[in-house]
């Protein structure tokens, strides 16, 4: 097994190429010497049974991997009851409409804090969390993969902690590590190789070696205020971080099939290929 990479949405290139449309997406990824793909619903899950279907078996054929964004309104930590259903709800629908293109995997926001202390957010997250692991099992849908996402901004739910307390409820559950926010949220933190290892150790500590090597990665290069992230830039910026070589090489030295993808602005197929590029020349010293 080895890490697949892929973009999150839509790169600028696929327009300028000619691509039109969802199911043209396998062919670009390809295209582009990659081999996942992460499906945005942030905005809703609107996609038919029929057009997933279609999807999936489209990216199956060229060895591509789909995993799907849960719609970005998820608040699994909202004080009001009806929001914390409504996201299960949400979550149920993310993870049906992921079955149907044959992908495993779906990331979710876990919510913000508000004016509620982050040890009472966490509480009602982890409480929304289990009555959504019962919606997915009533729901015939169990072995779907729920990915909490580490988060950006200082004041969402969301640190490294937050993430791994949530994951710990149930096997299915896998993080999916954000570099690009937990370097924003800590205002570039994360530079040297011993910062990476740190949330690789920390994973594997807490969850196990096996949910550390298949976990669920998300990253870019993010601009970040005292508030935390900004906006997602492209590897092209040389002010911000992170660097991903170091994850790259953590990648390859702990036997990882972990899934990357790149959230870069309008270049995330390209930058994903730097990416996988870099992951292989290290497997290669690794050989």
């Amino acid at each position: 097994m080895a890490v697949k990479f892929g973009p999150a949405g839509n790169s600028e290139s696929f327009a300028k190429m000619g691509y039109k449309g969802s199911l043209q997406v396998p062919e670009y990824i390809v295209k582009m010497g990659l081999d996942a793909f992460e499906y945005q619903c942030g905005r809703g899950v609107n996609i038919g049974e029929e057009k997933a279907r279609q999807l999936g078996a489209l990216a199956a054929e060229q060895g591509v991997a789909l995993s799907l964004h849960a719609p970005y309104y998820i608040s699994m930590s909202s004080l009001e009851e009806a929001k914390r259903d409504n996201s299960v709800g949400y979550i149920l629908a993310s993870a049906r409409a992921v079955d149907w293109m044959g992908g495993q995997r779906i990331v979710v926001h876990s919510g913000s804090c508000g004016k509620l202390t982050r040890e009472r957010a966490l509480e009602l997250a982890v409480d929304t969390m289990k009555k959504a692991l019962a919606a997915l099992d009533e729901a015939g849908l169990s072995h779907i993969r729920v990915c909490p996402e580490t988060m950006g901004k200082i004041n969402q739910l969301g640190d490294l902690n937050e993430v791994l307390t949530l994951c710990e409820l149930d096997e299915r559950l896998l993080p999916c590590i954000d570099f690009g926010h937990l370097n924003a949220r800590t205002h570039g933190s994360l530079r040297t190789m011993e910062d990476f290892a740190g949330i690789f150790d920390e994973m594997e500590n807490r969850l196990g070696t096996s949910r550390m090597k298949e976990f669920h990665s998300h990253f870019s290069k993010i601009e970040y205020t005292a508030g935390g992230e900004k906006q997602h830039l492209t590897f092209a910026d040389t002010v911000f971080g992170p660097d991903y070589e170091p994850v790259m090489e953590l990648l390859a030295r702990k036997g990882c099939d972990a899934t990357v993808i790149c959230e870069s602005a309008g270049t995330q197929a390209e930058d994903a290929k730097t990416m996988k590029d870099a992951y292989w020349a290290f497997m290669k010293k690794e050989a």
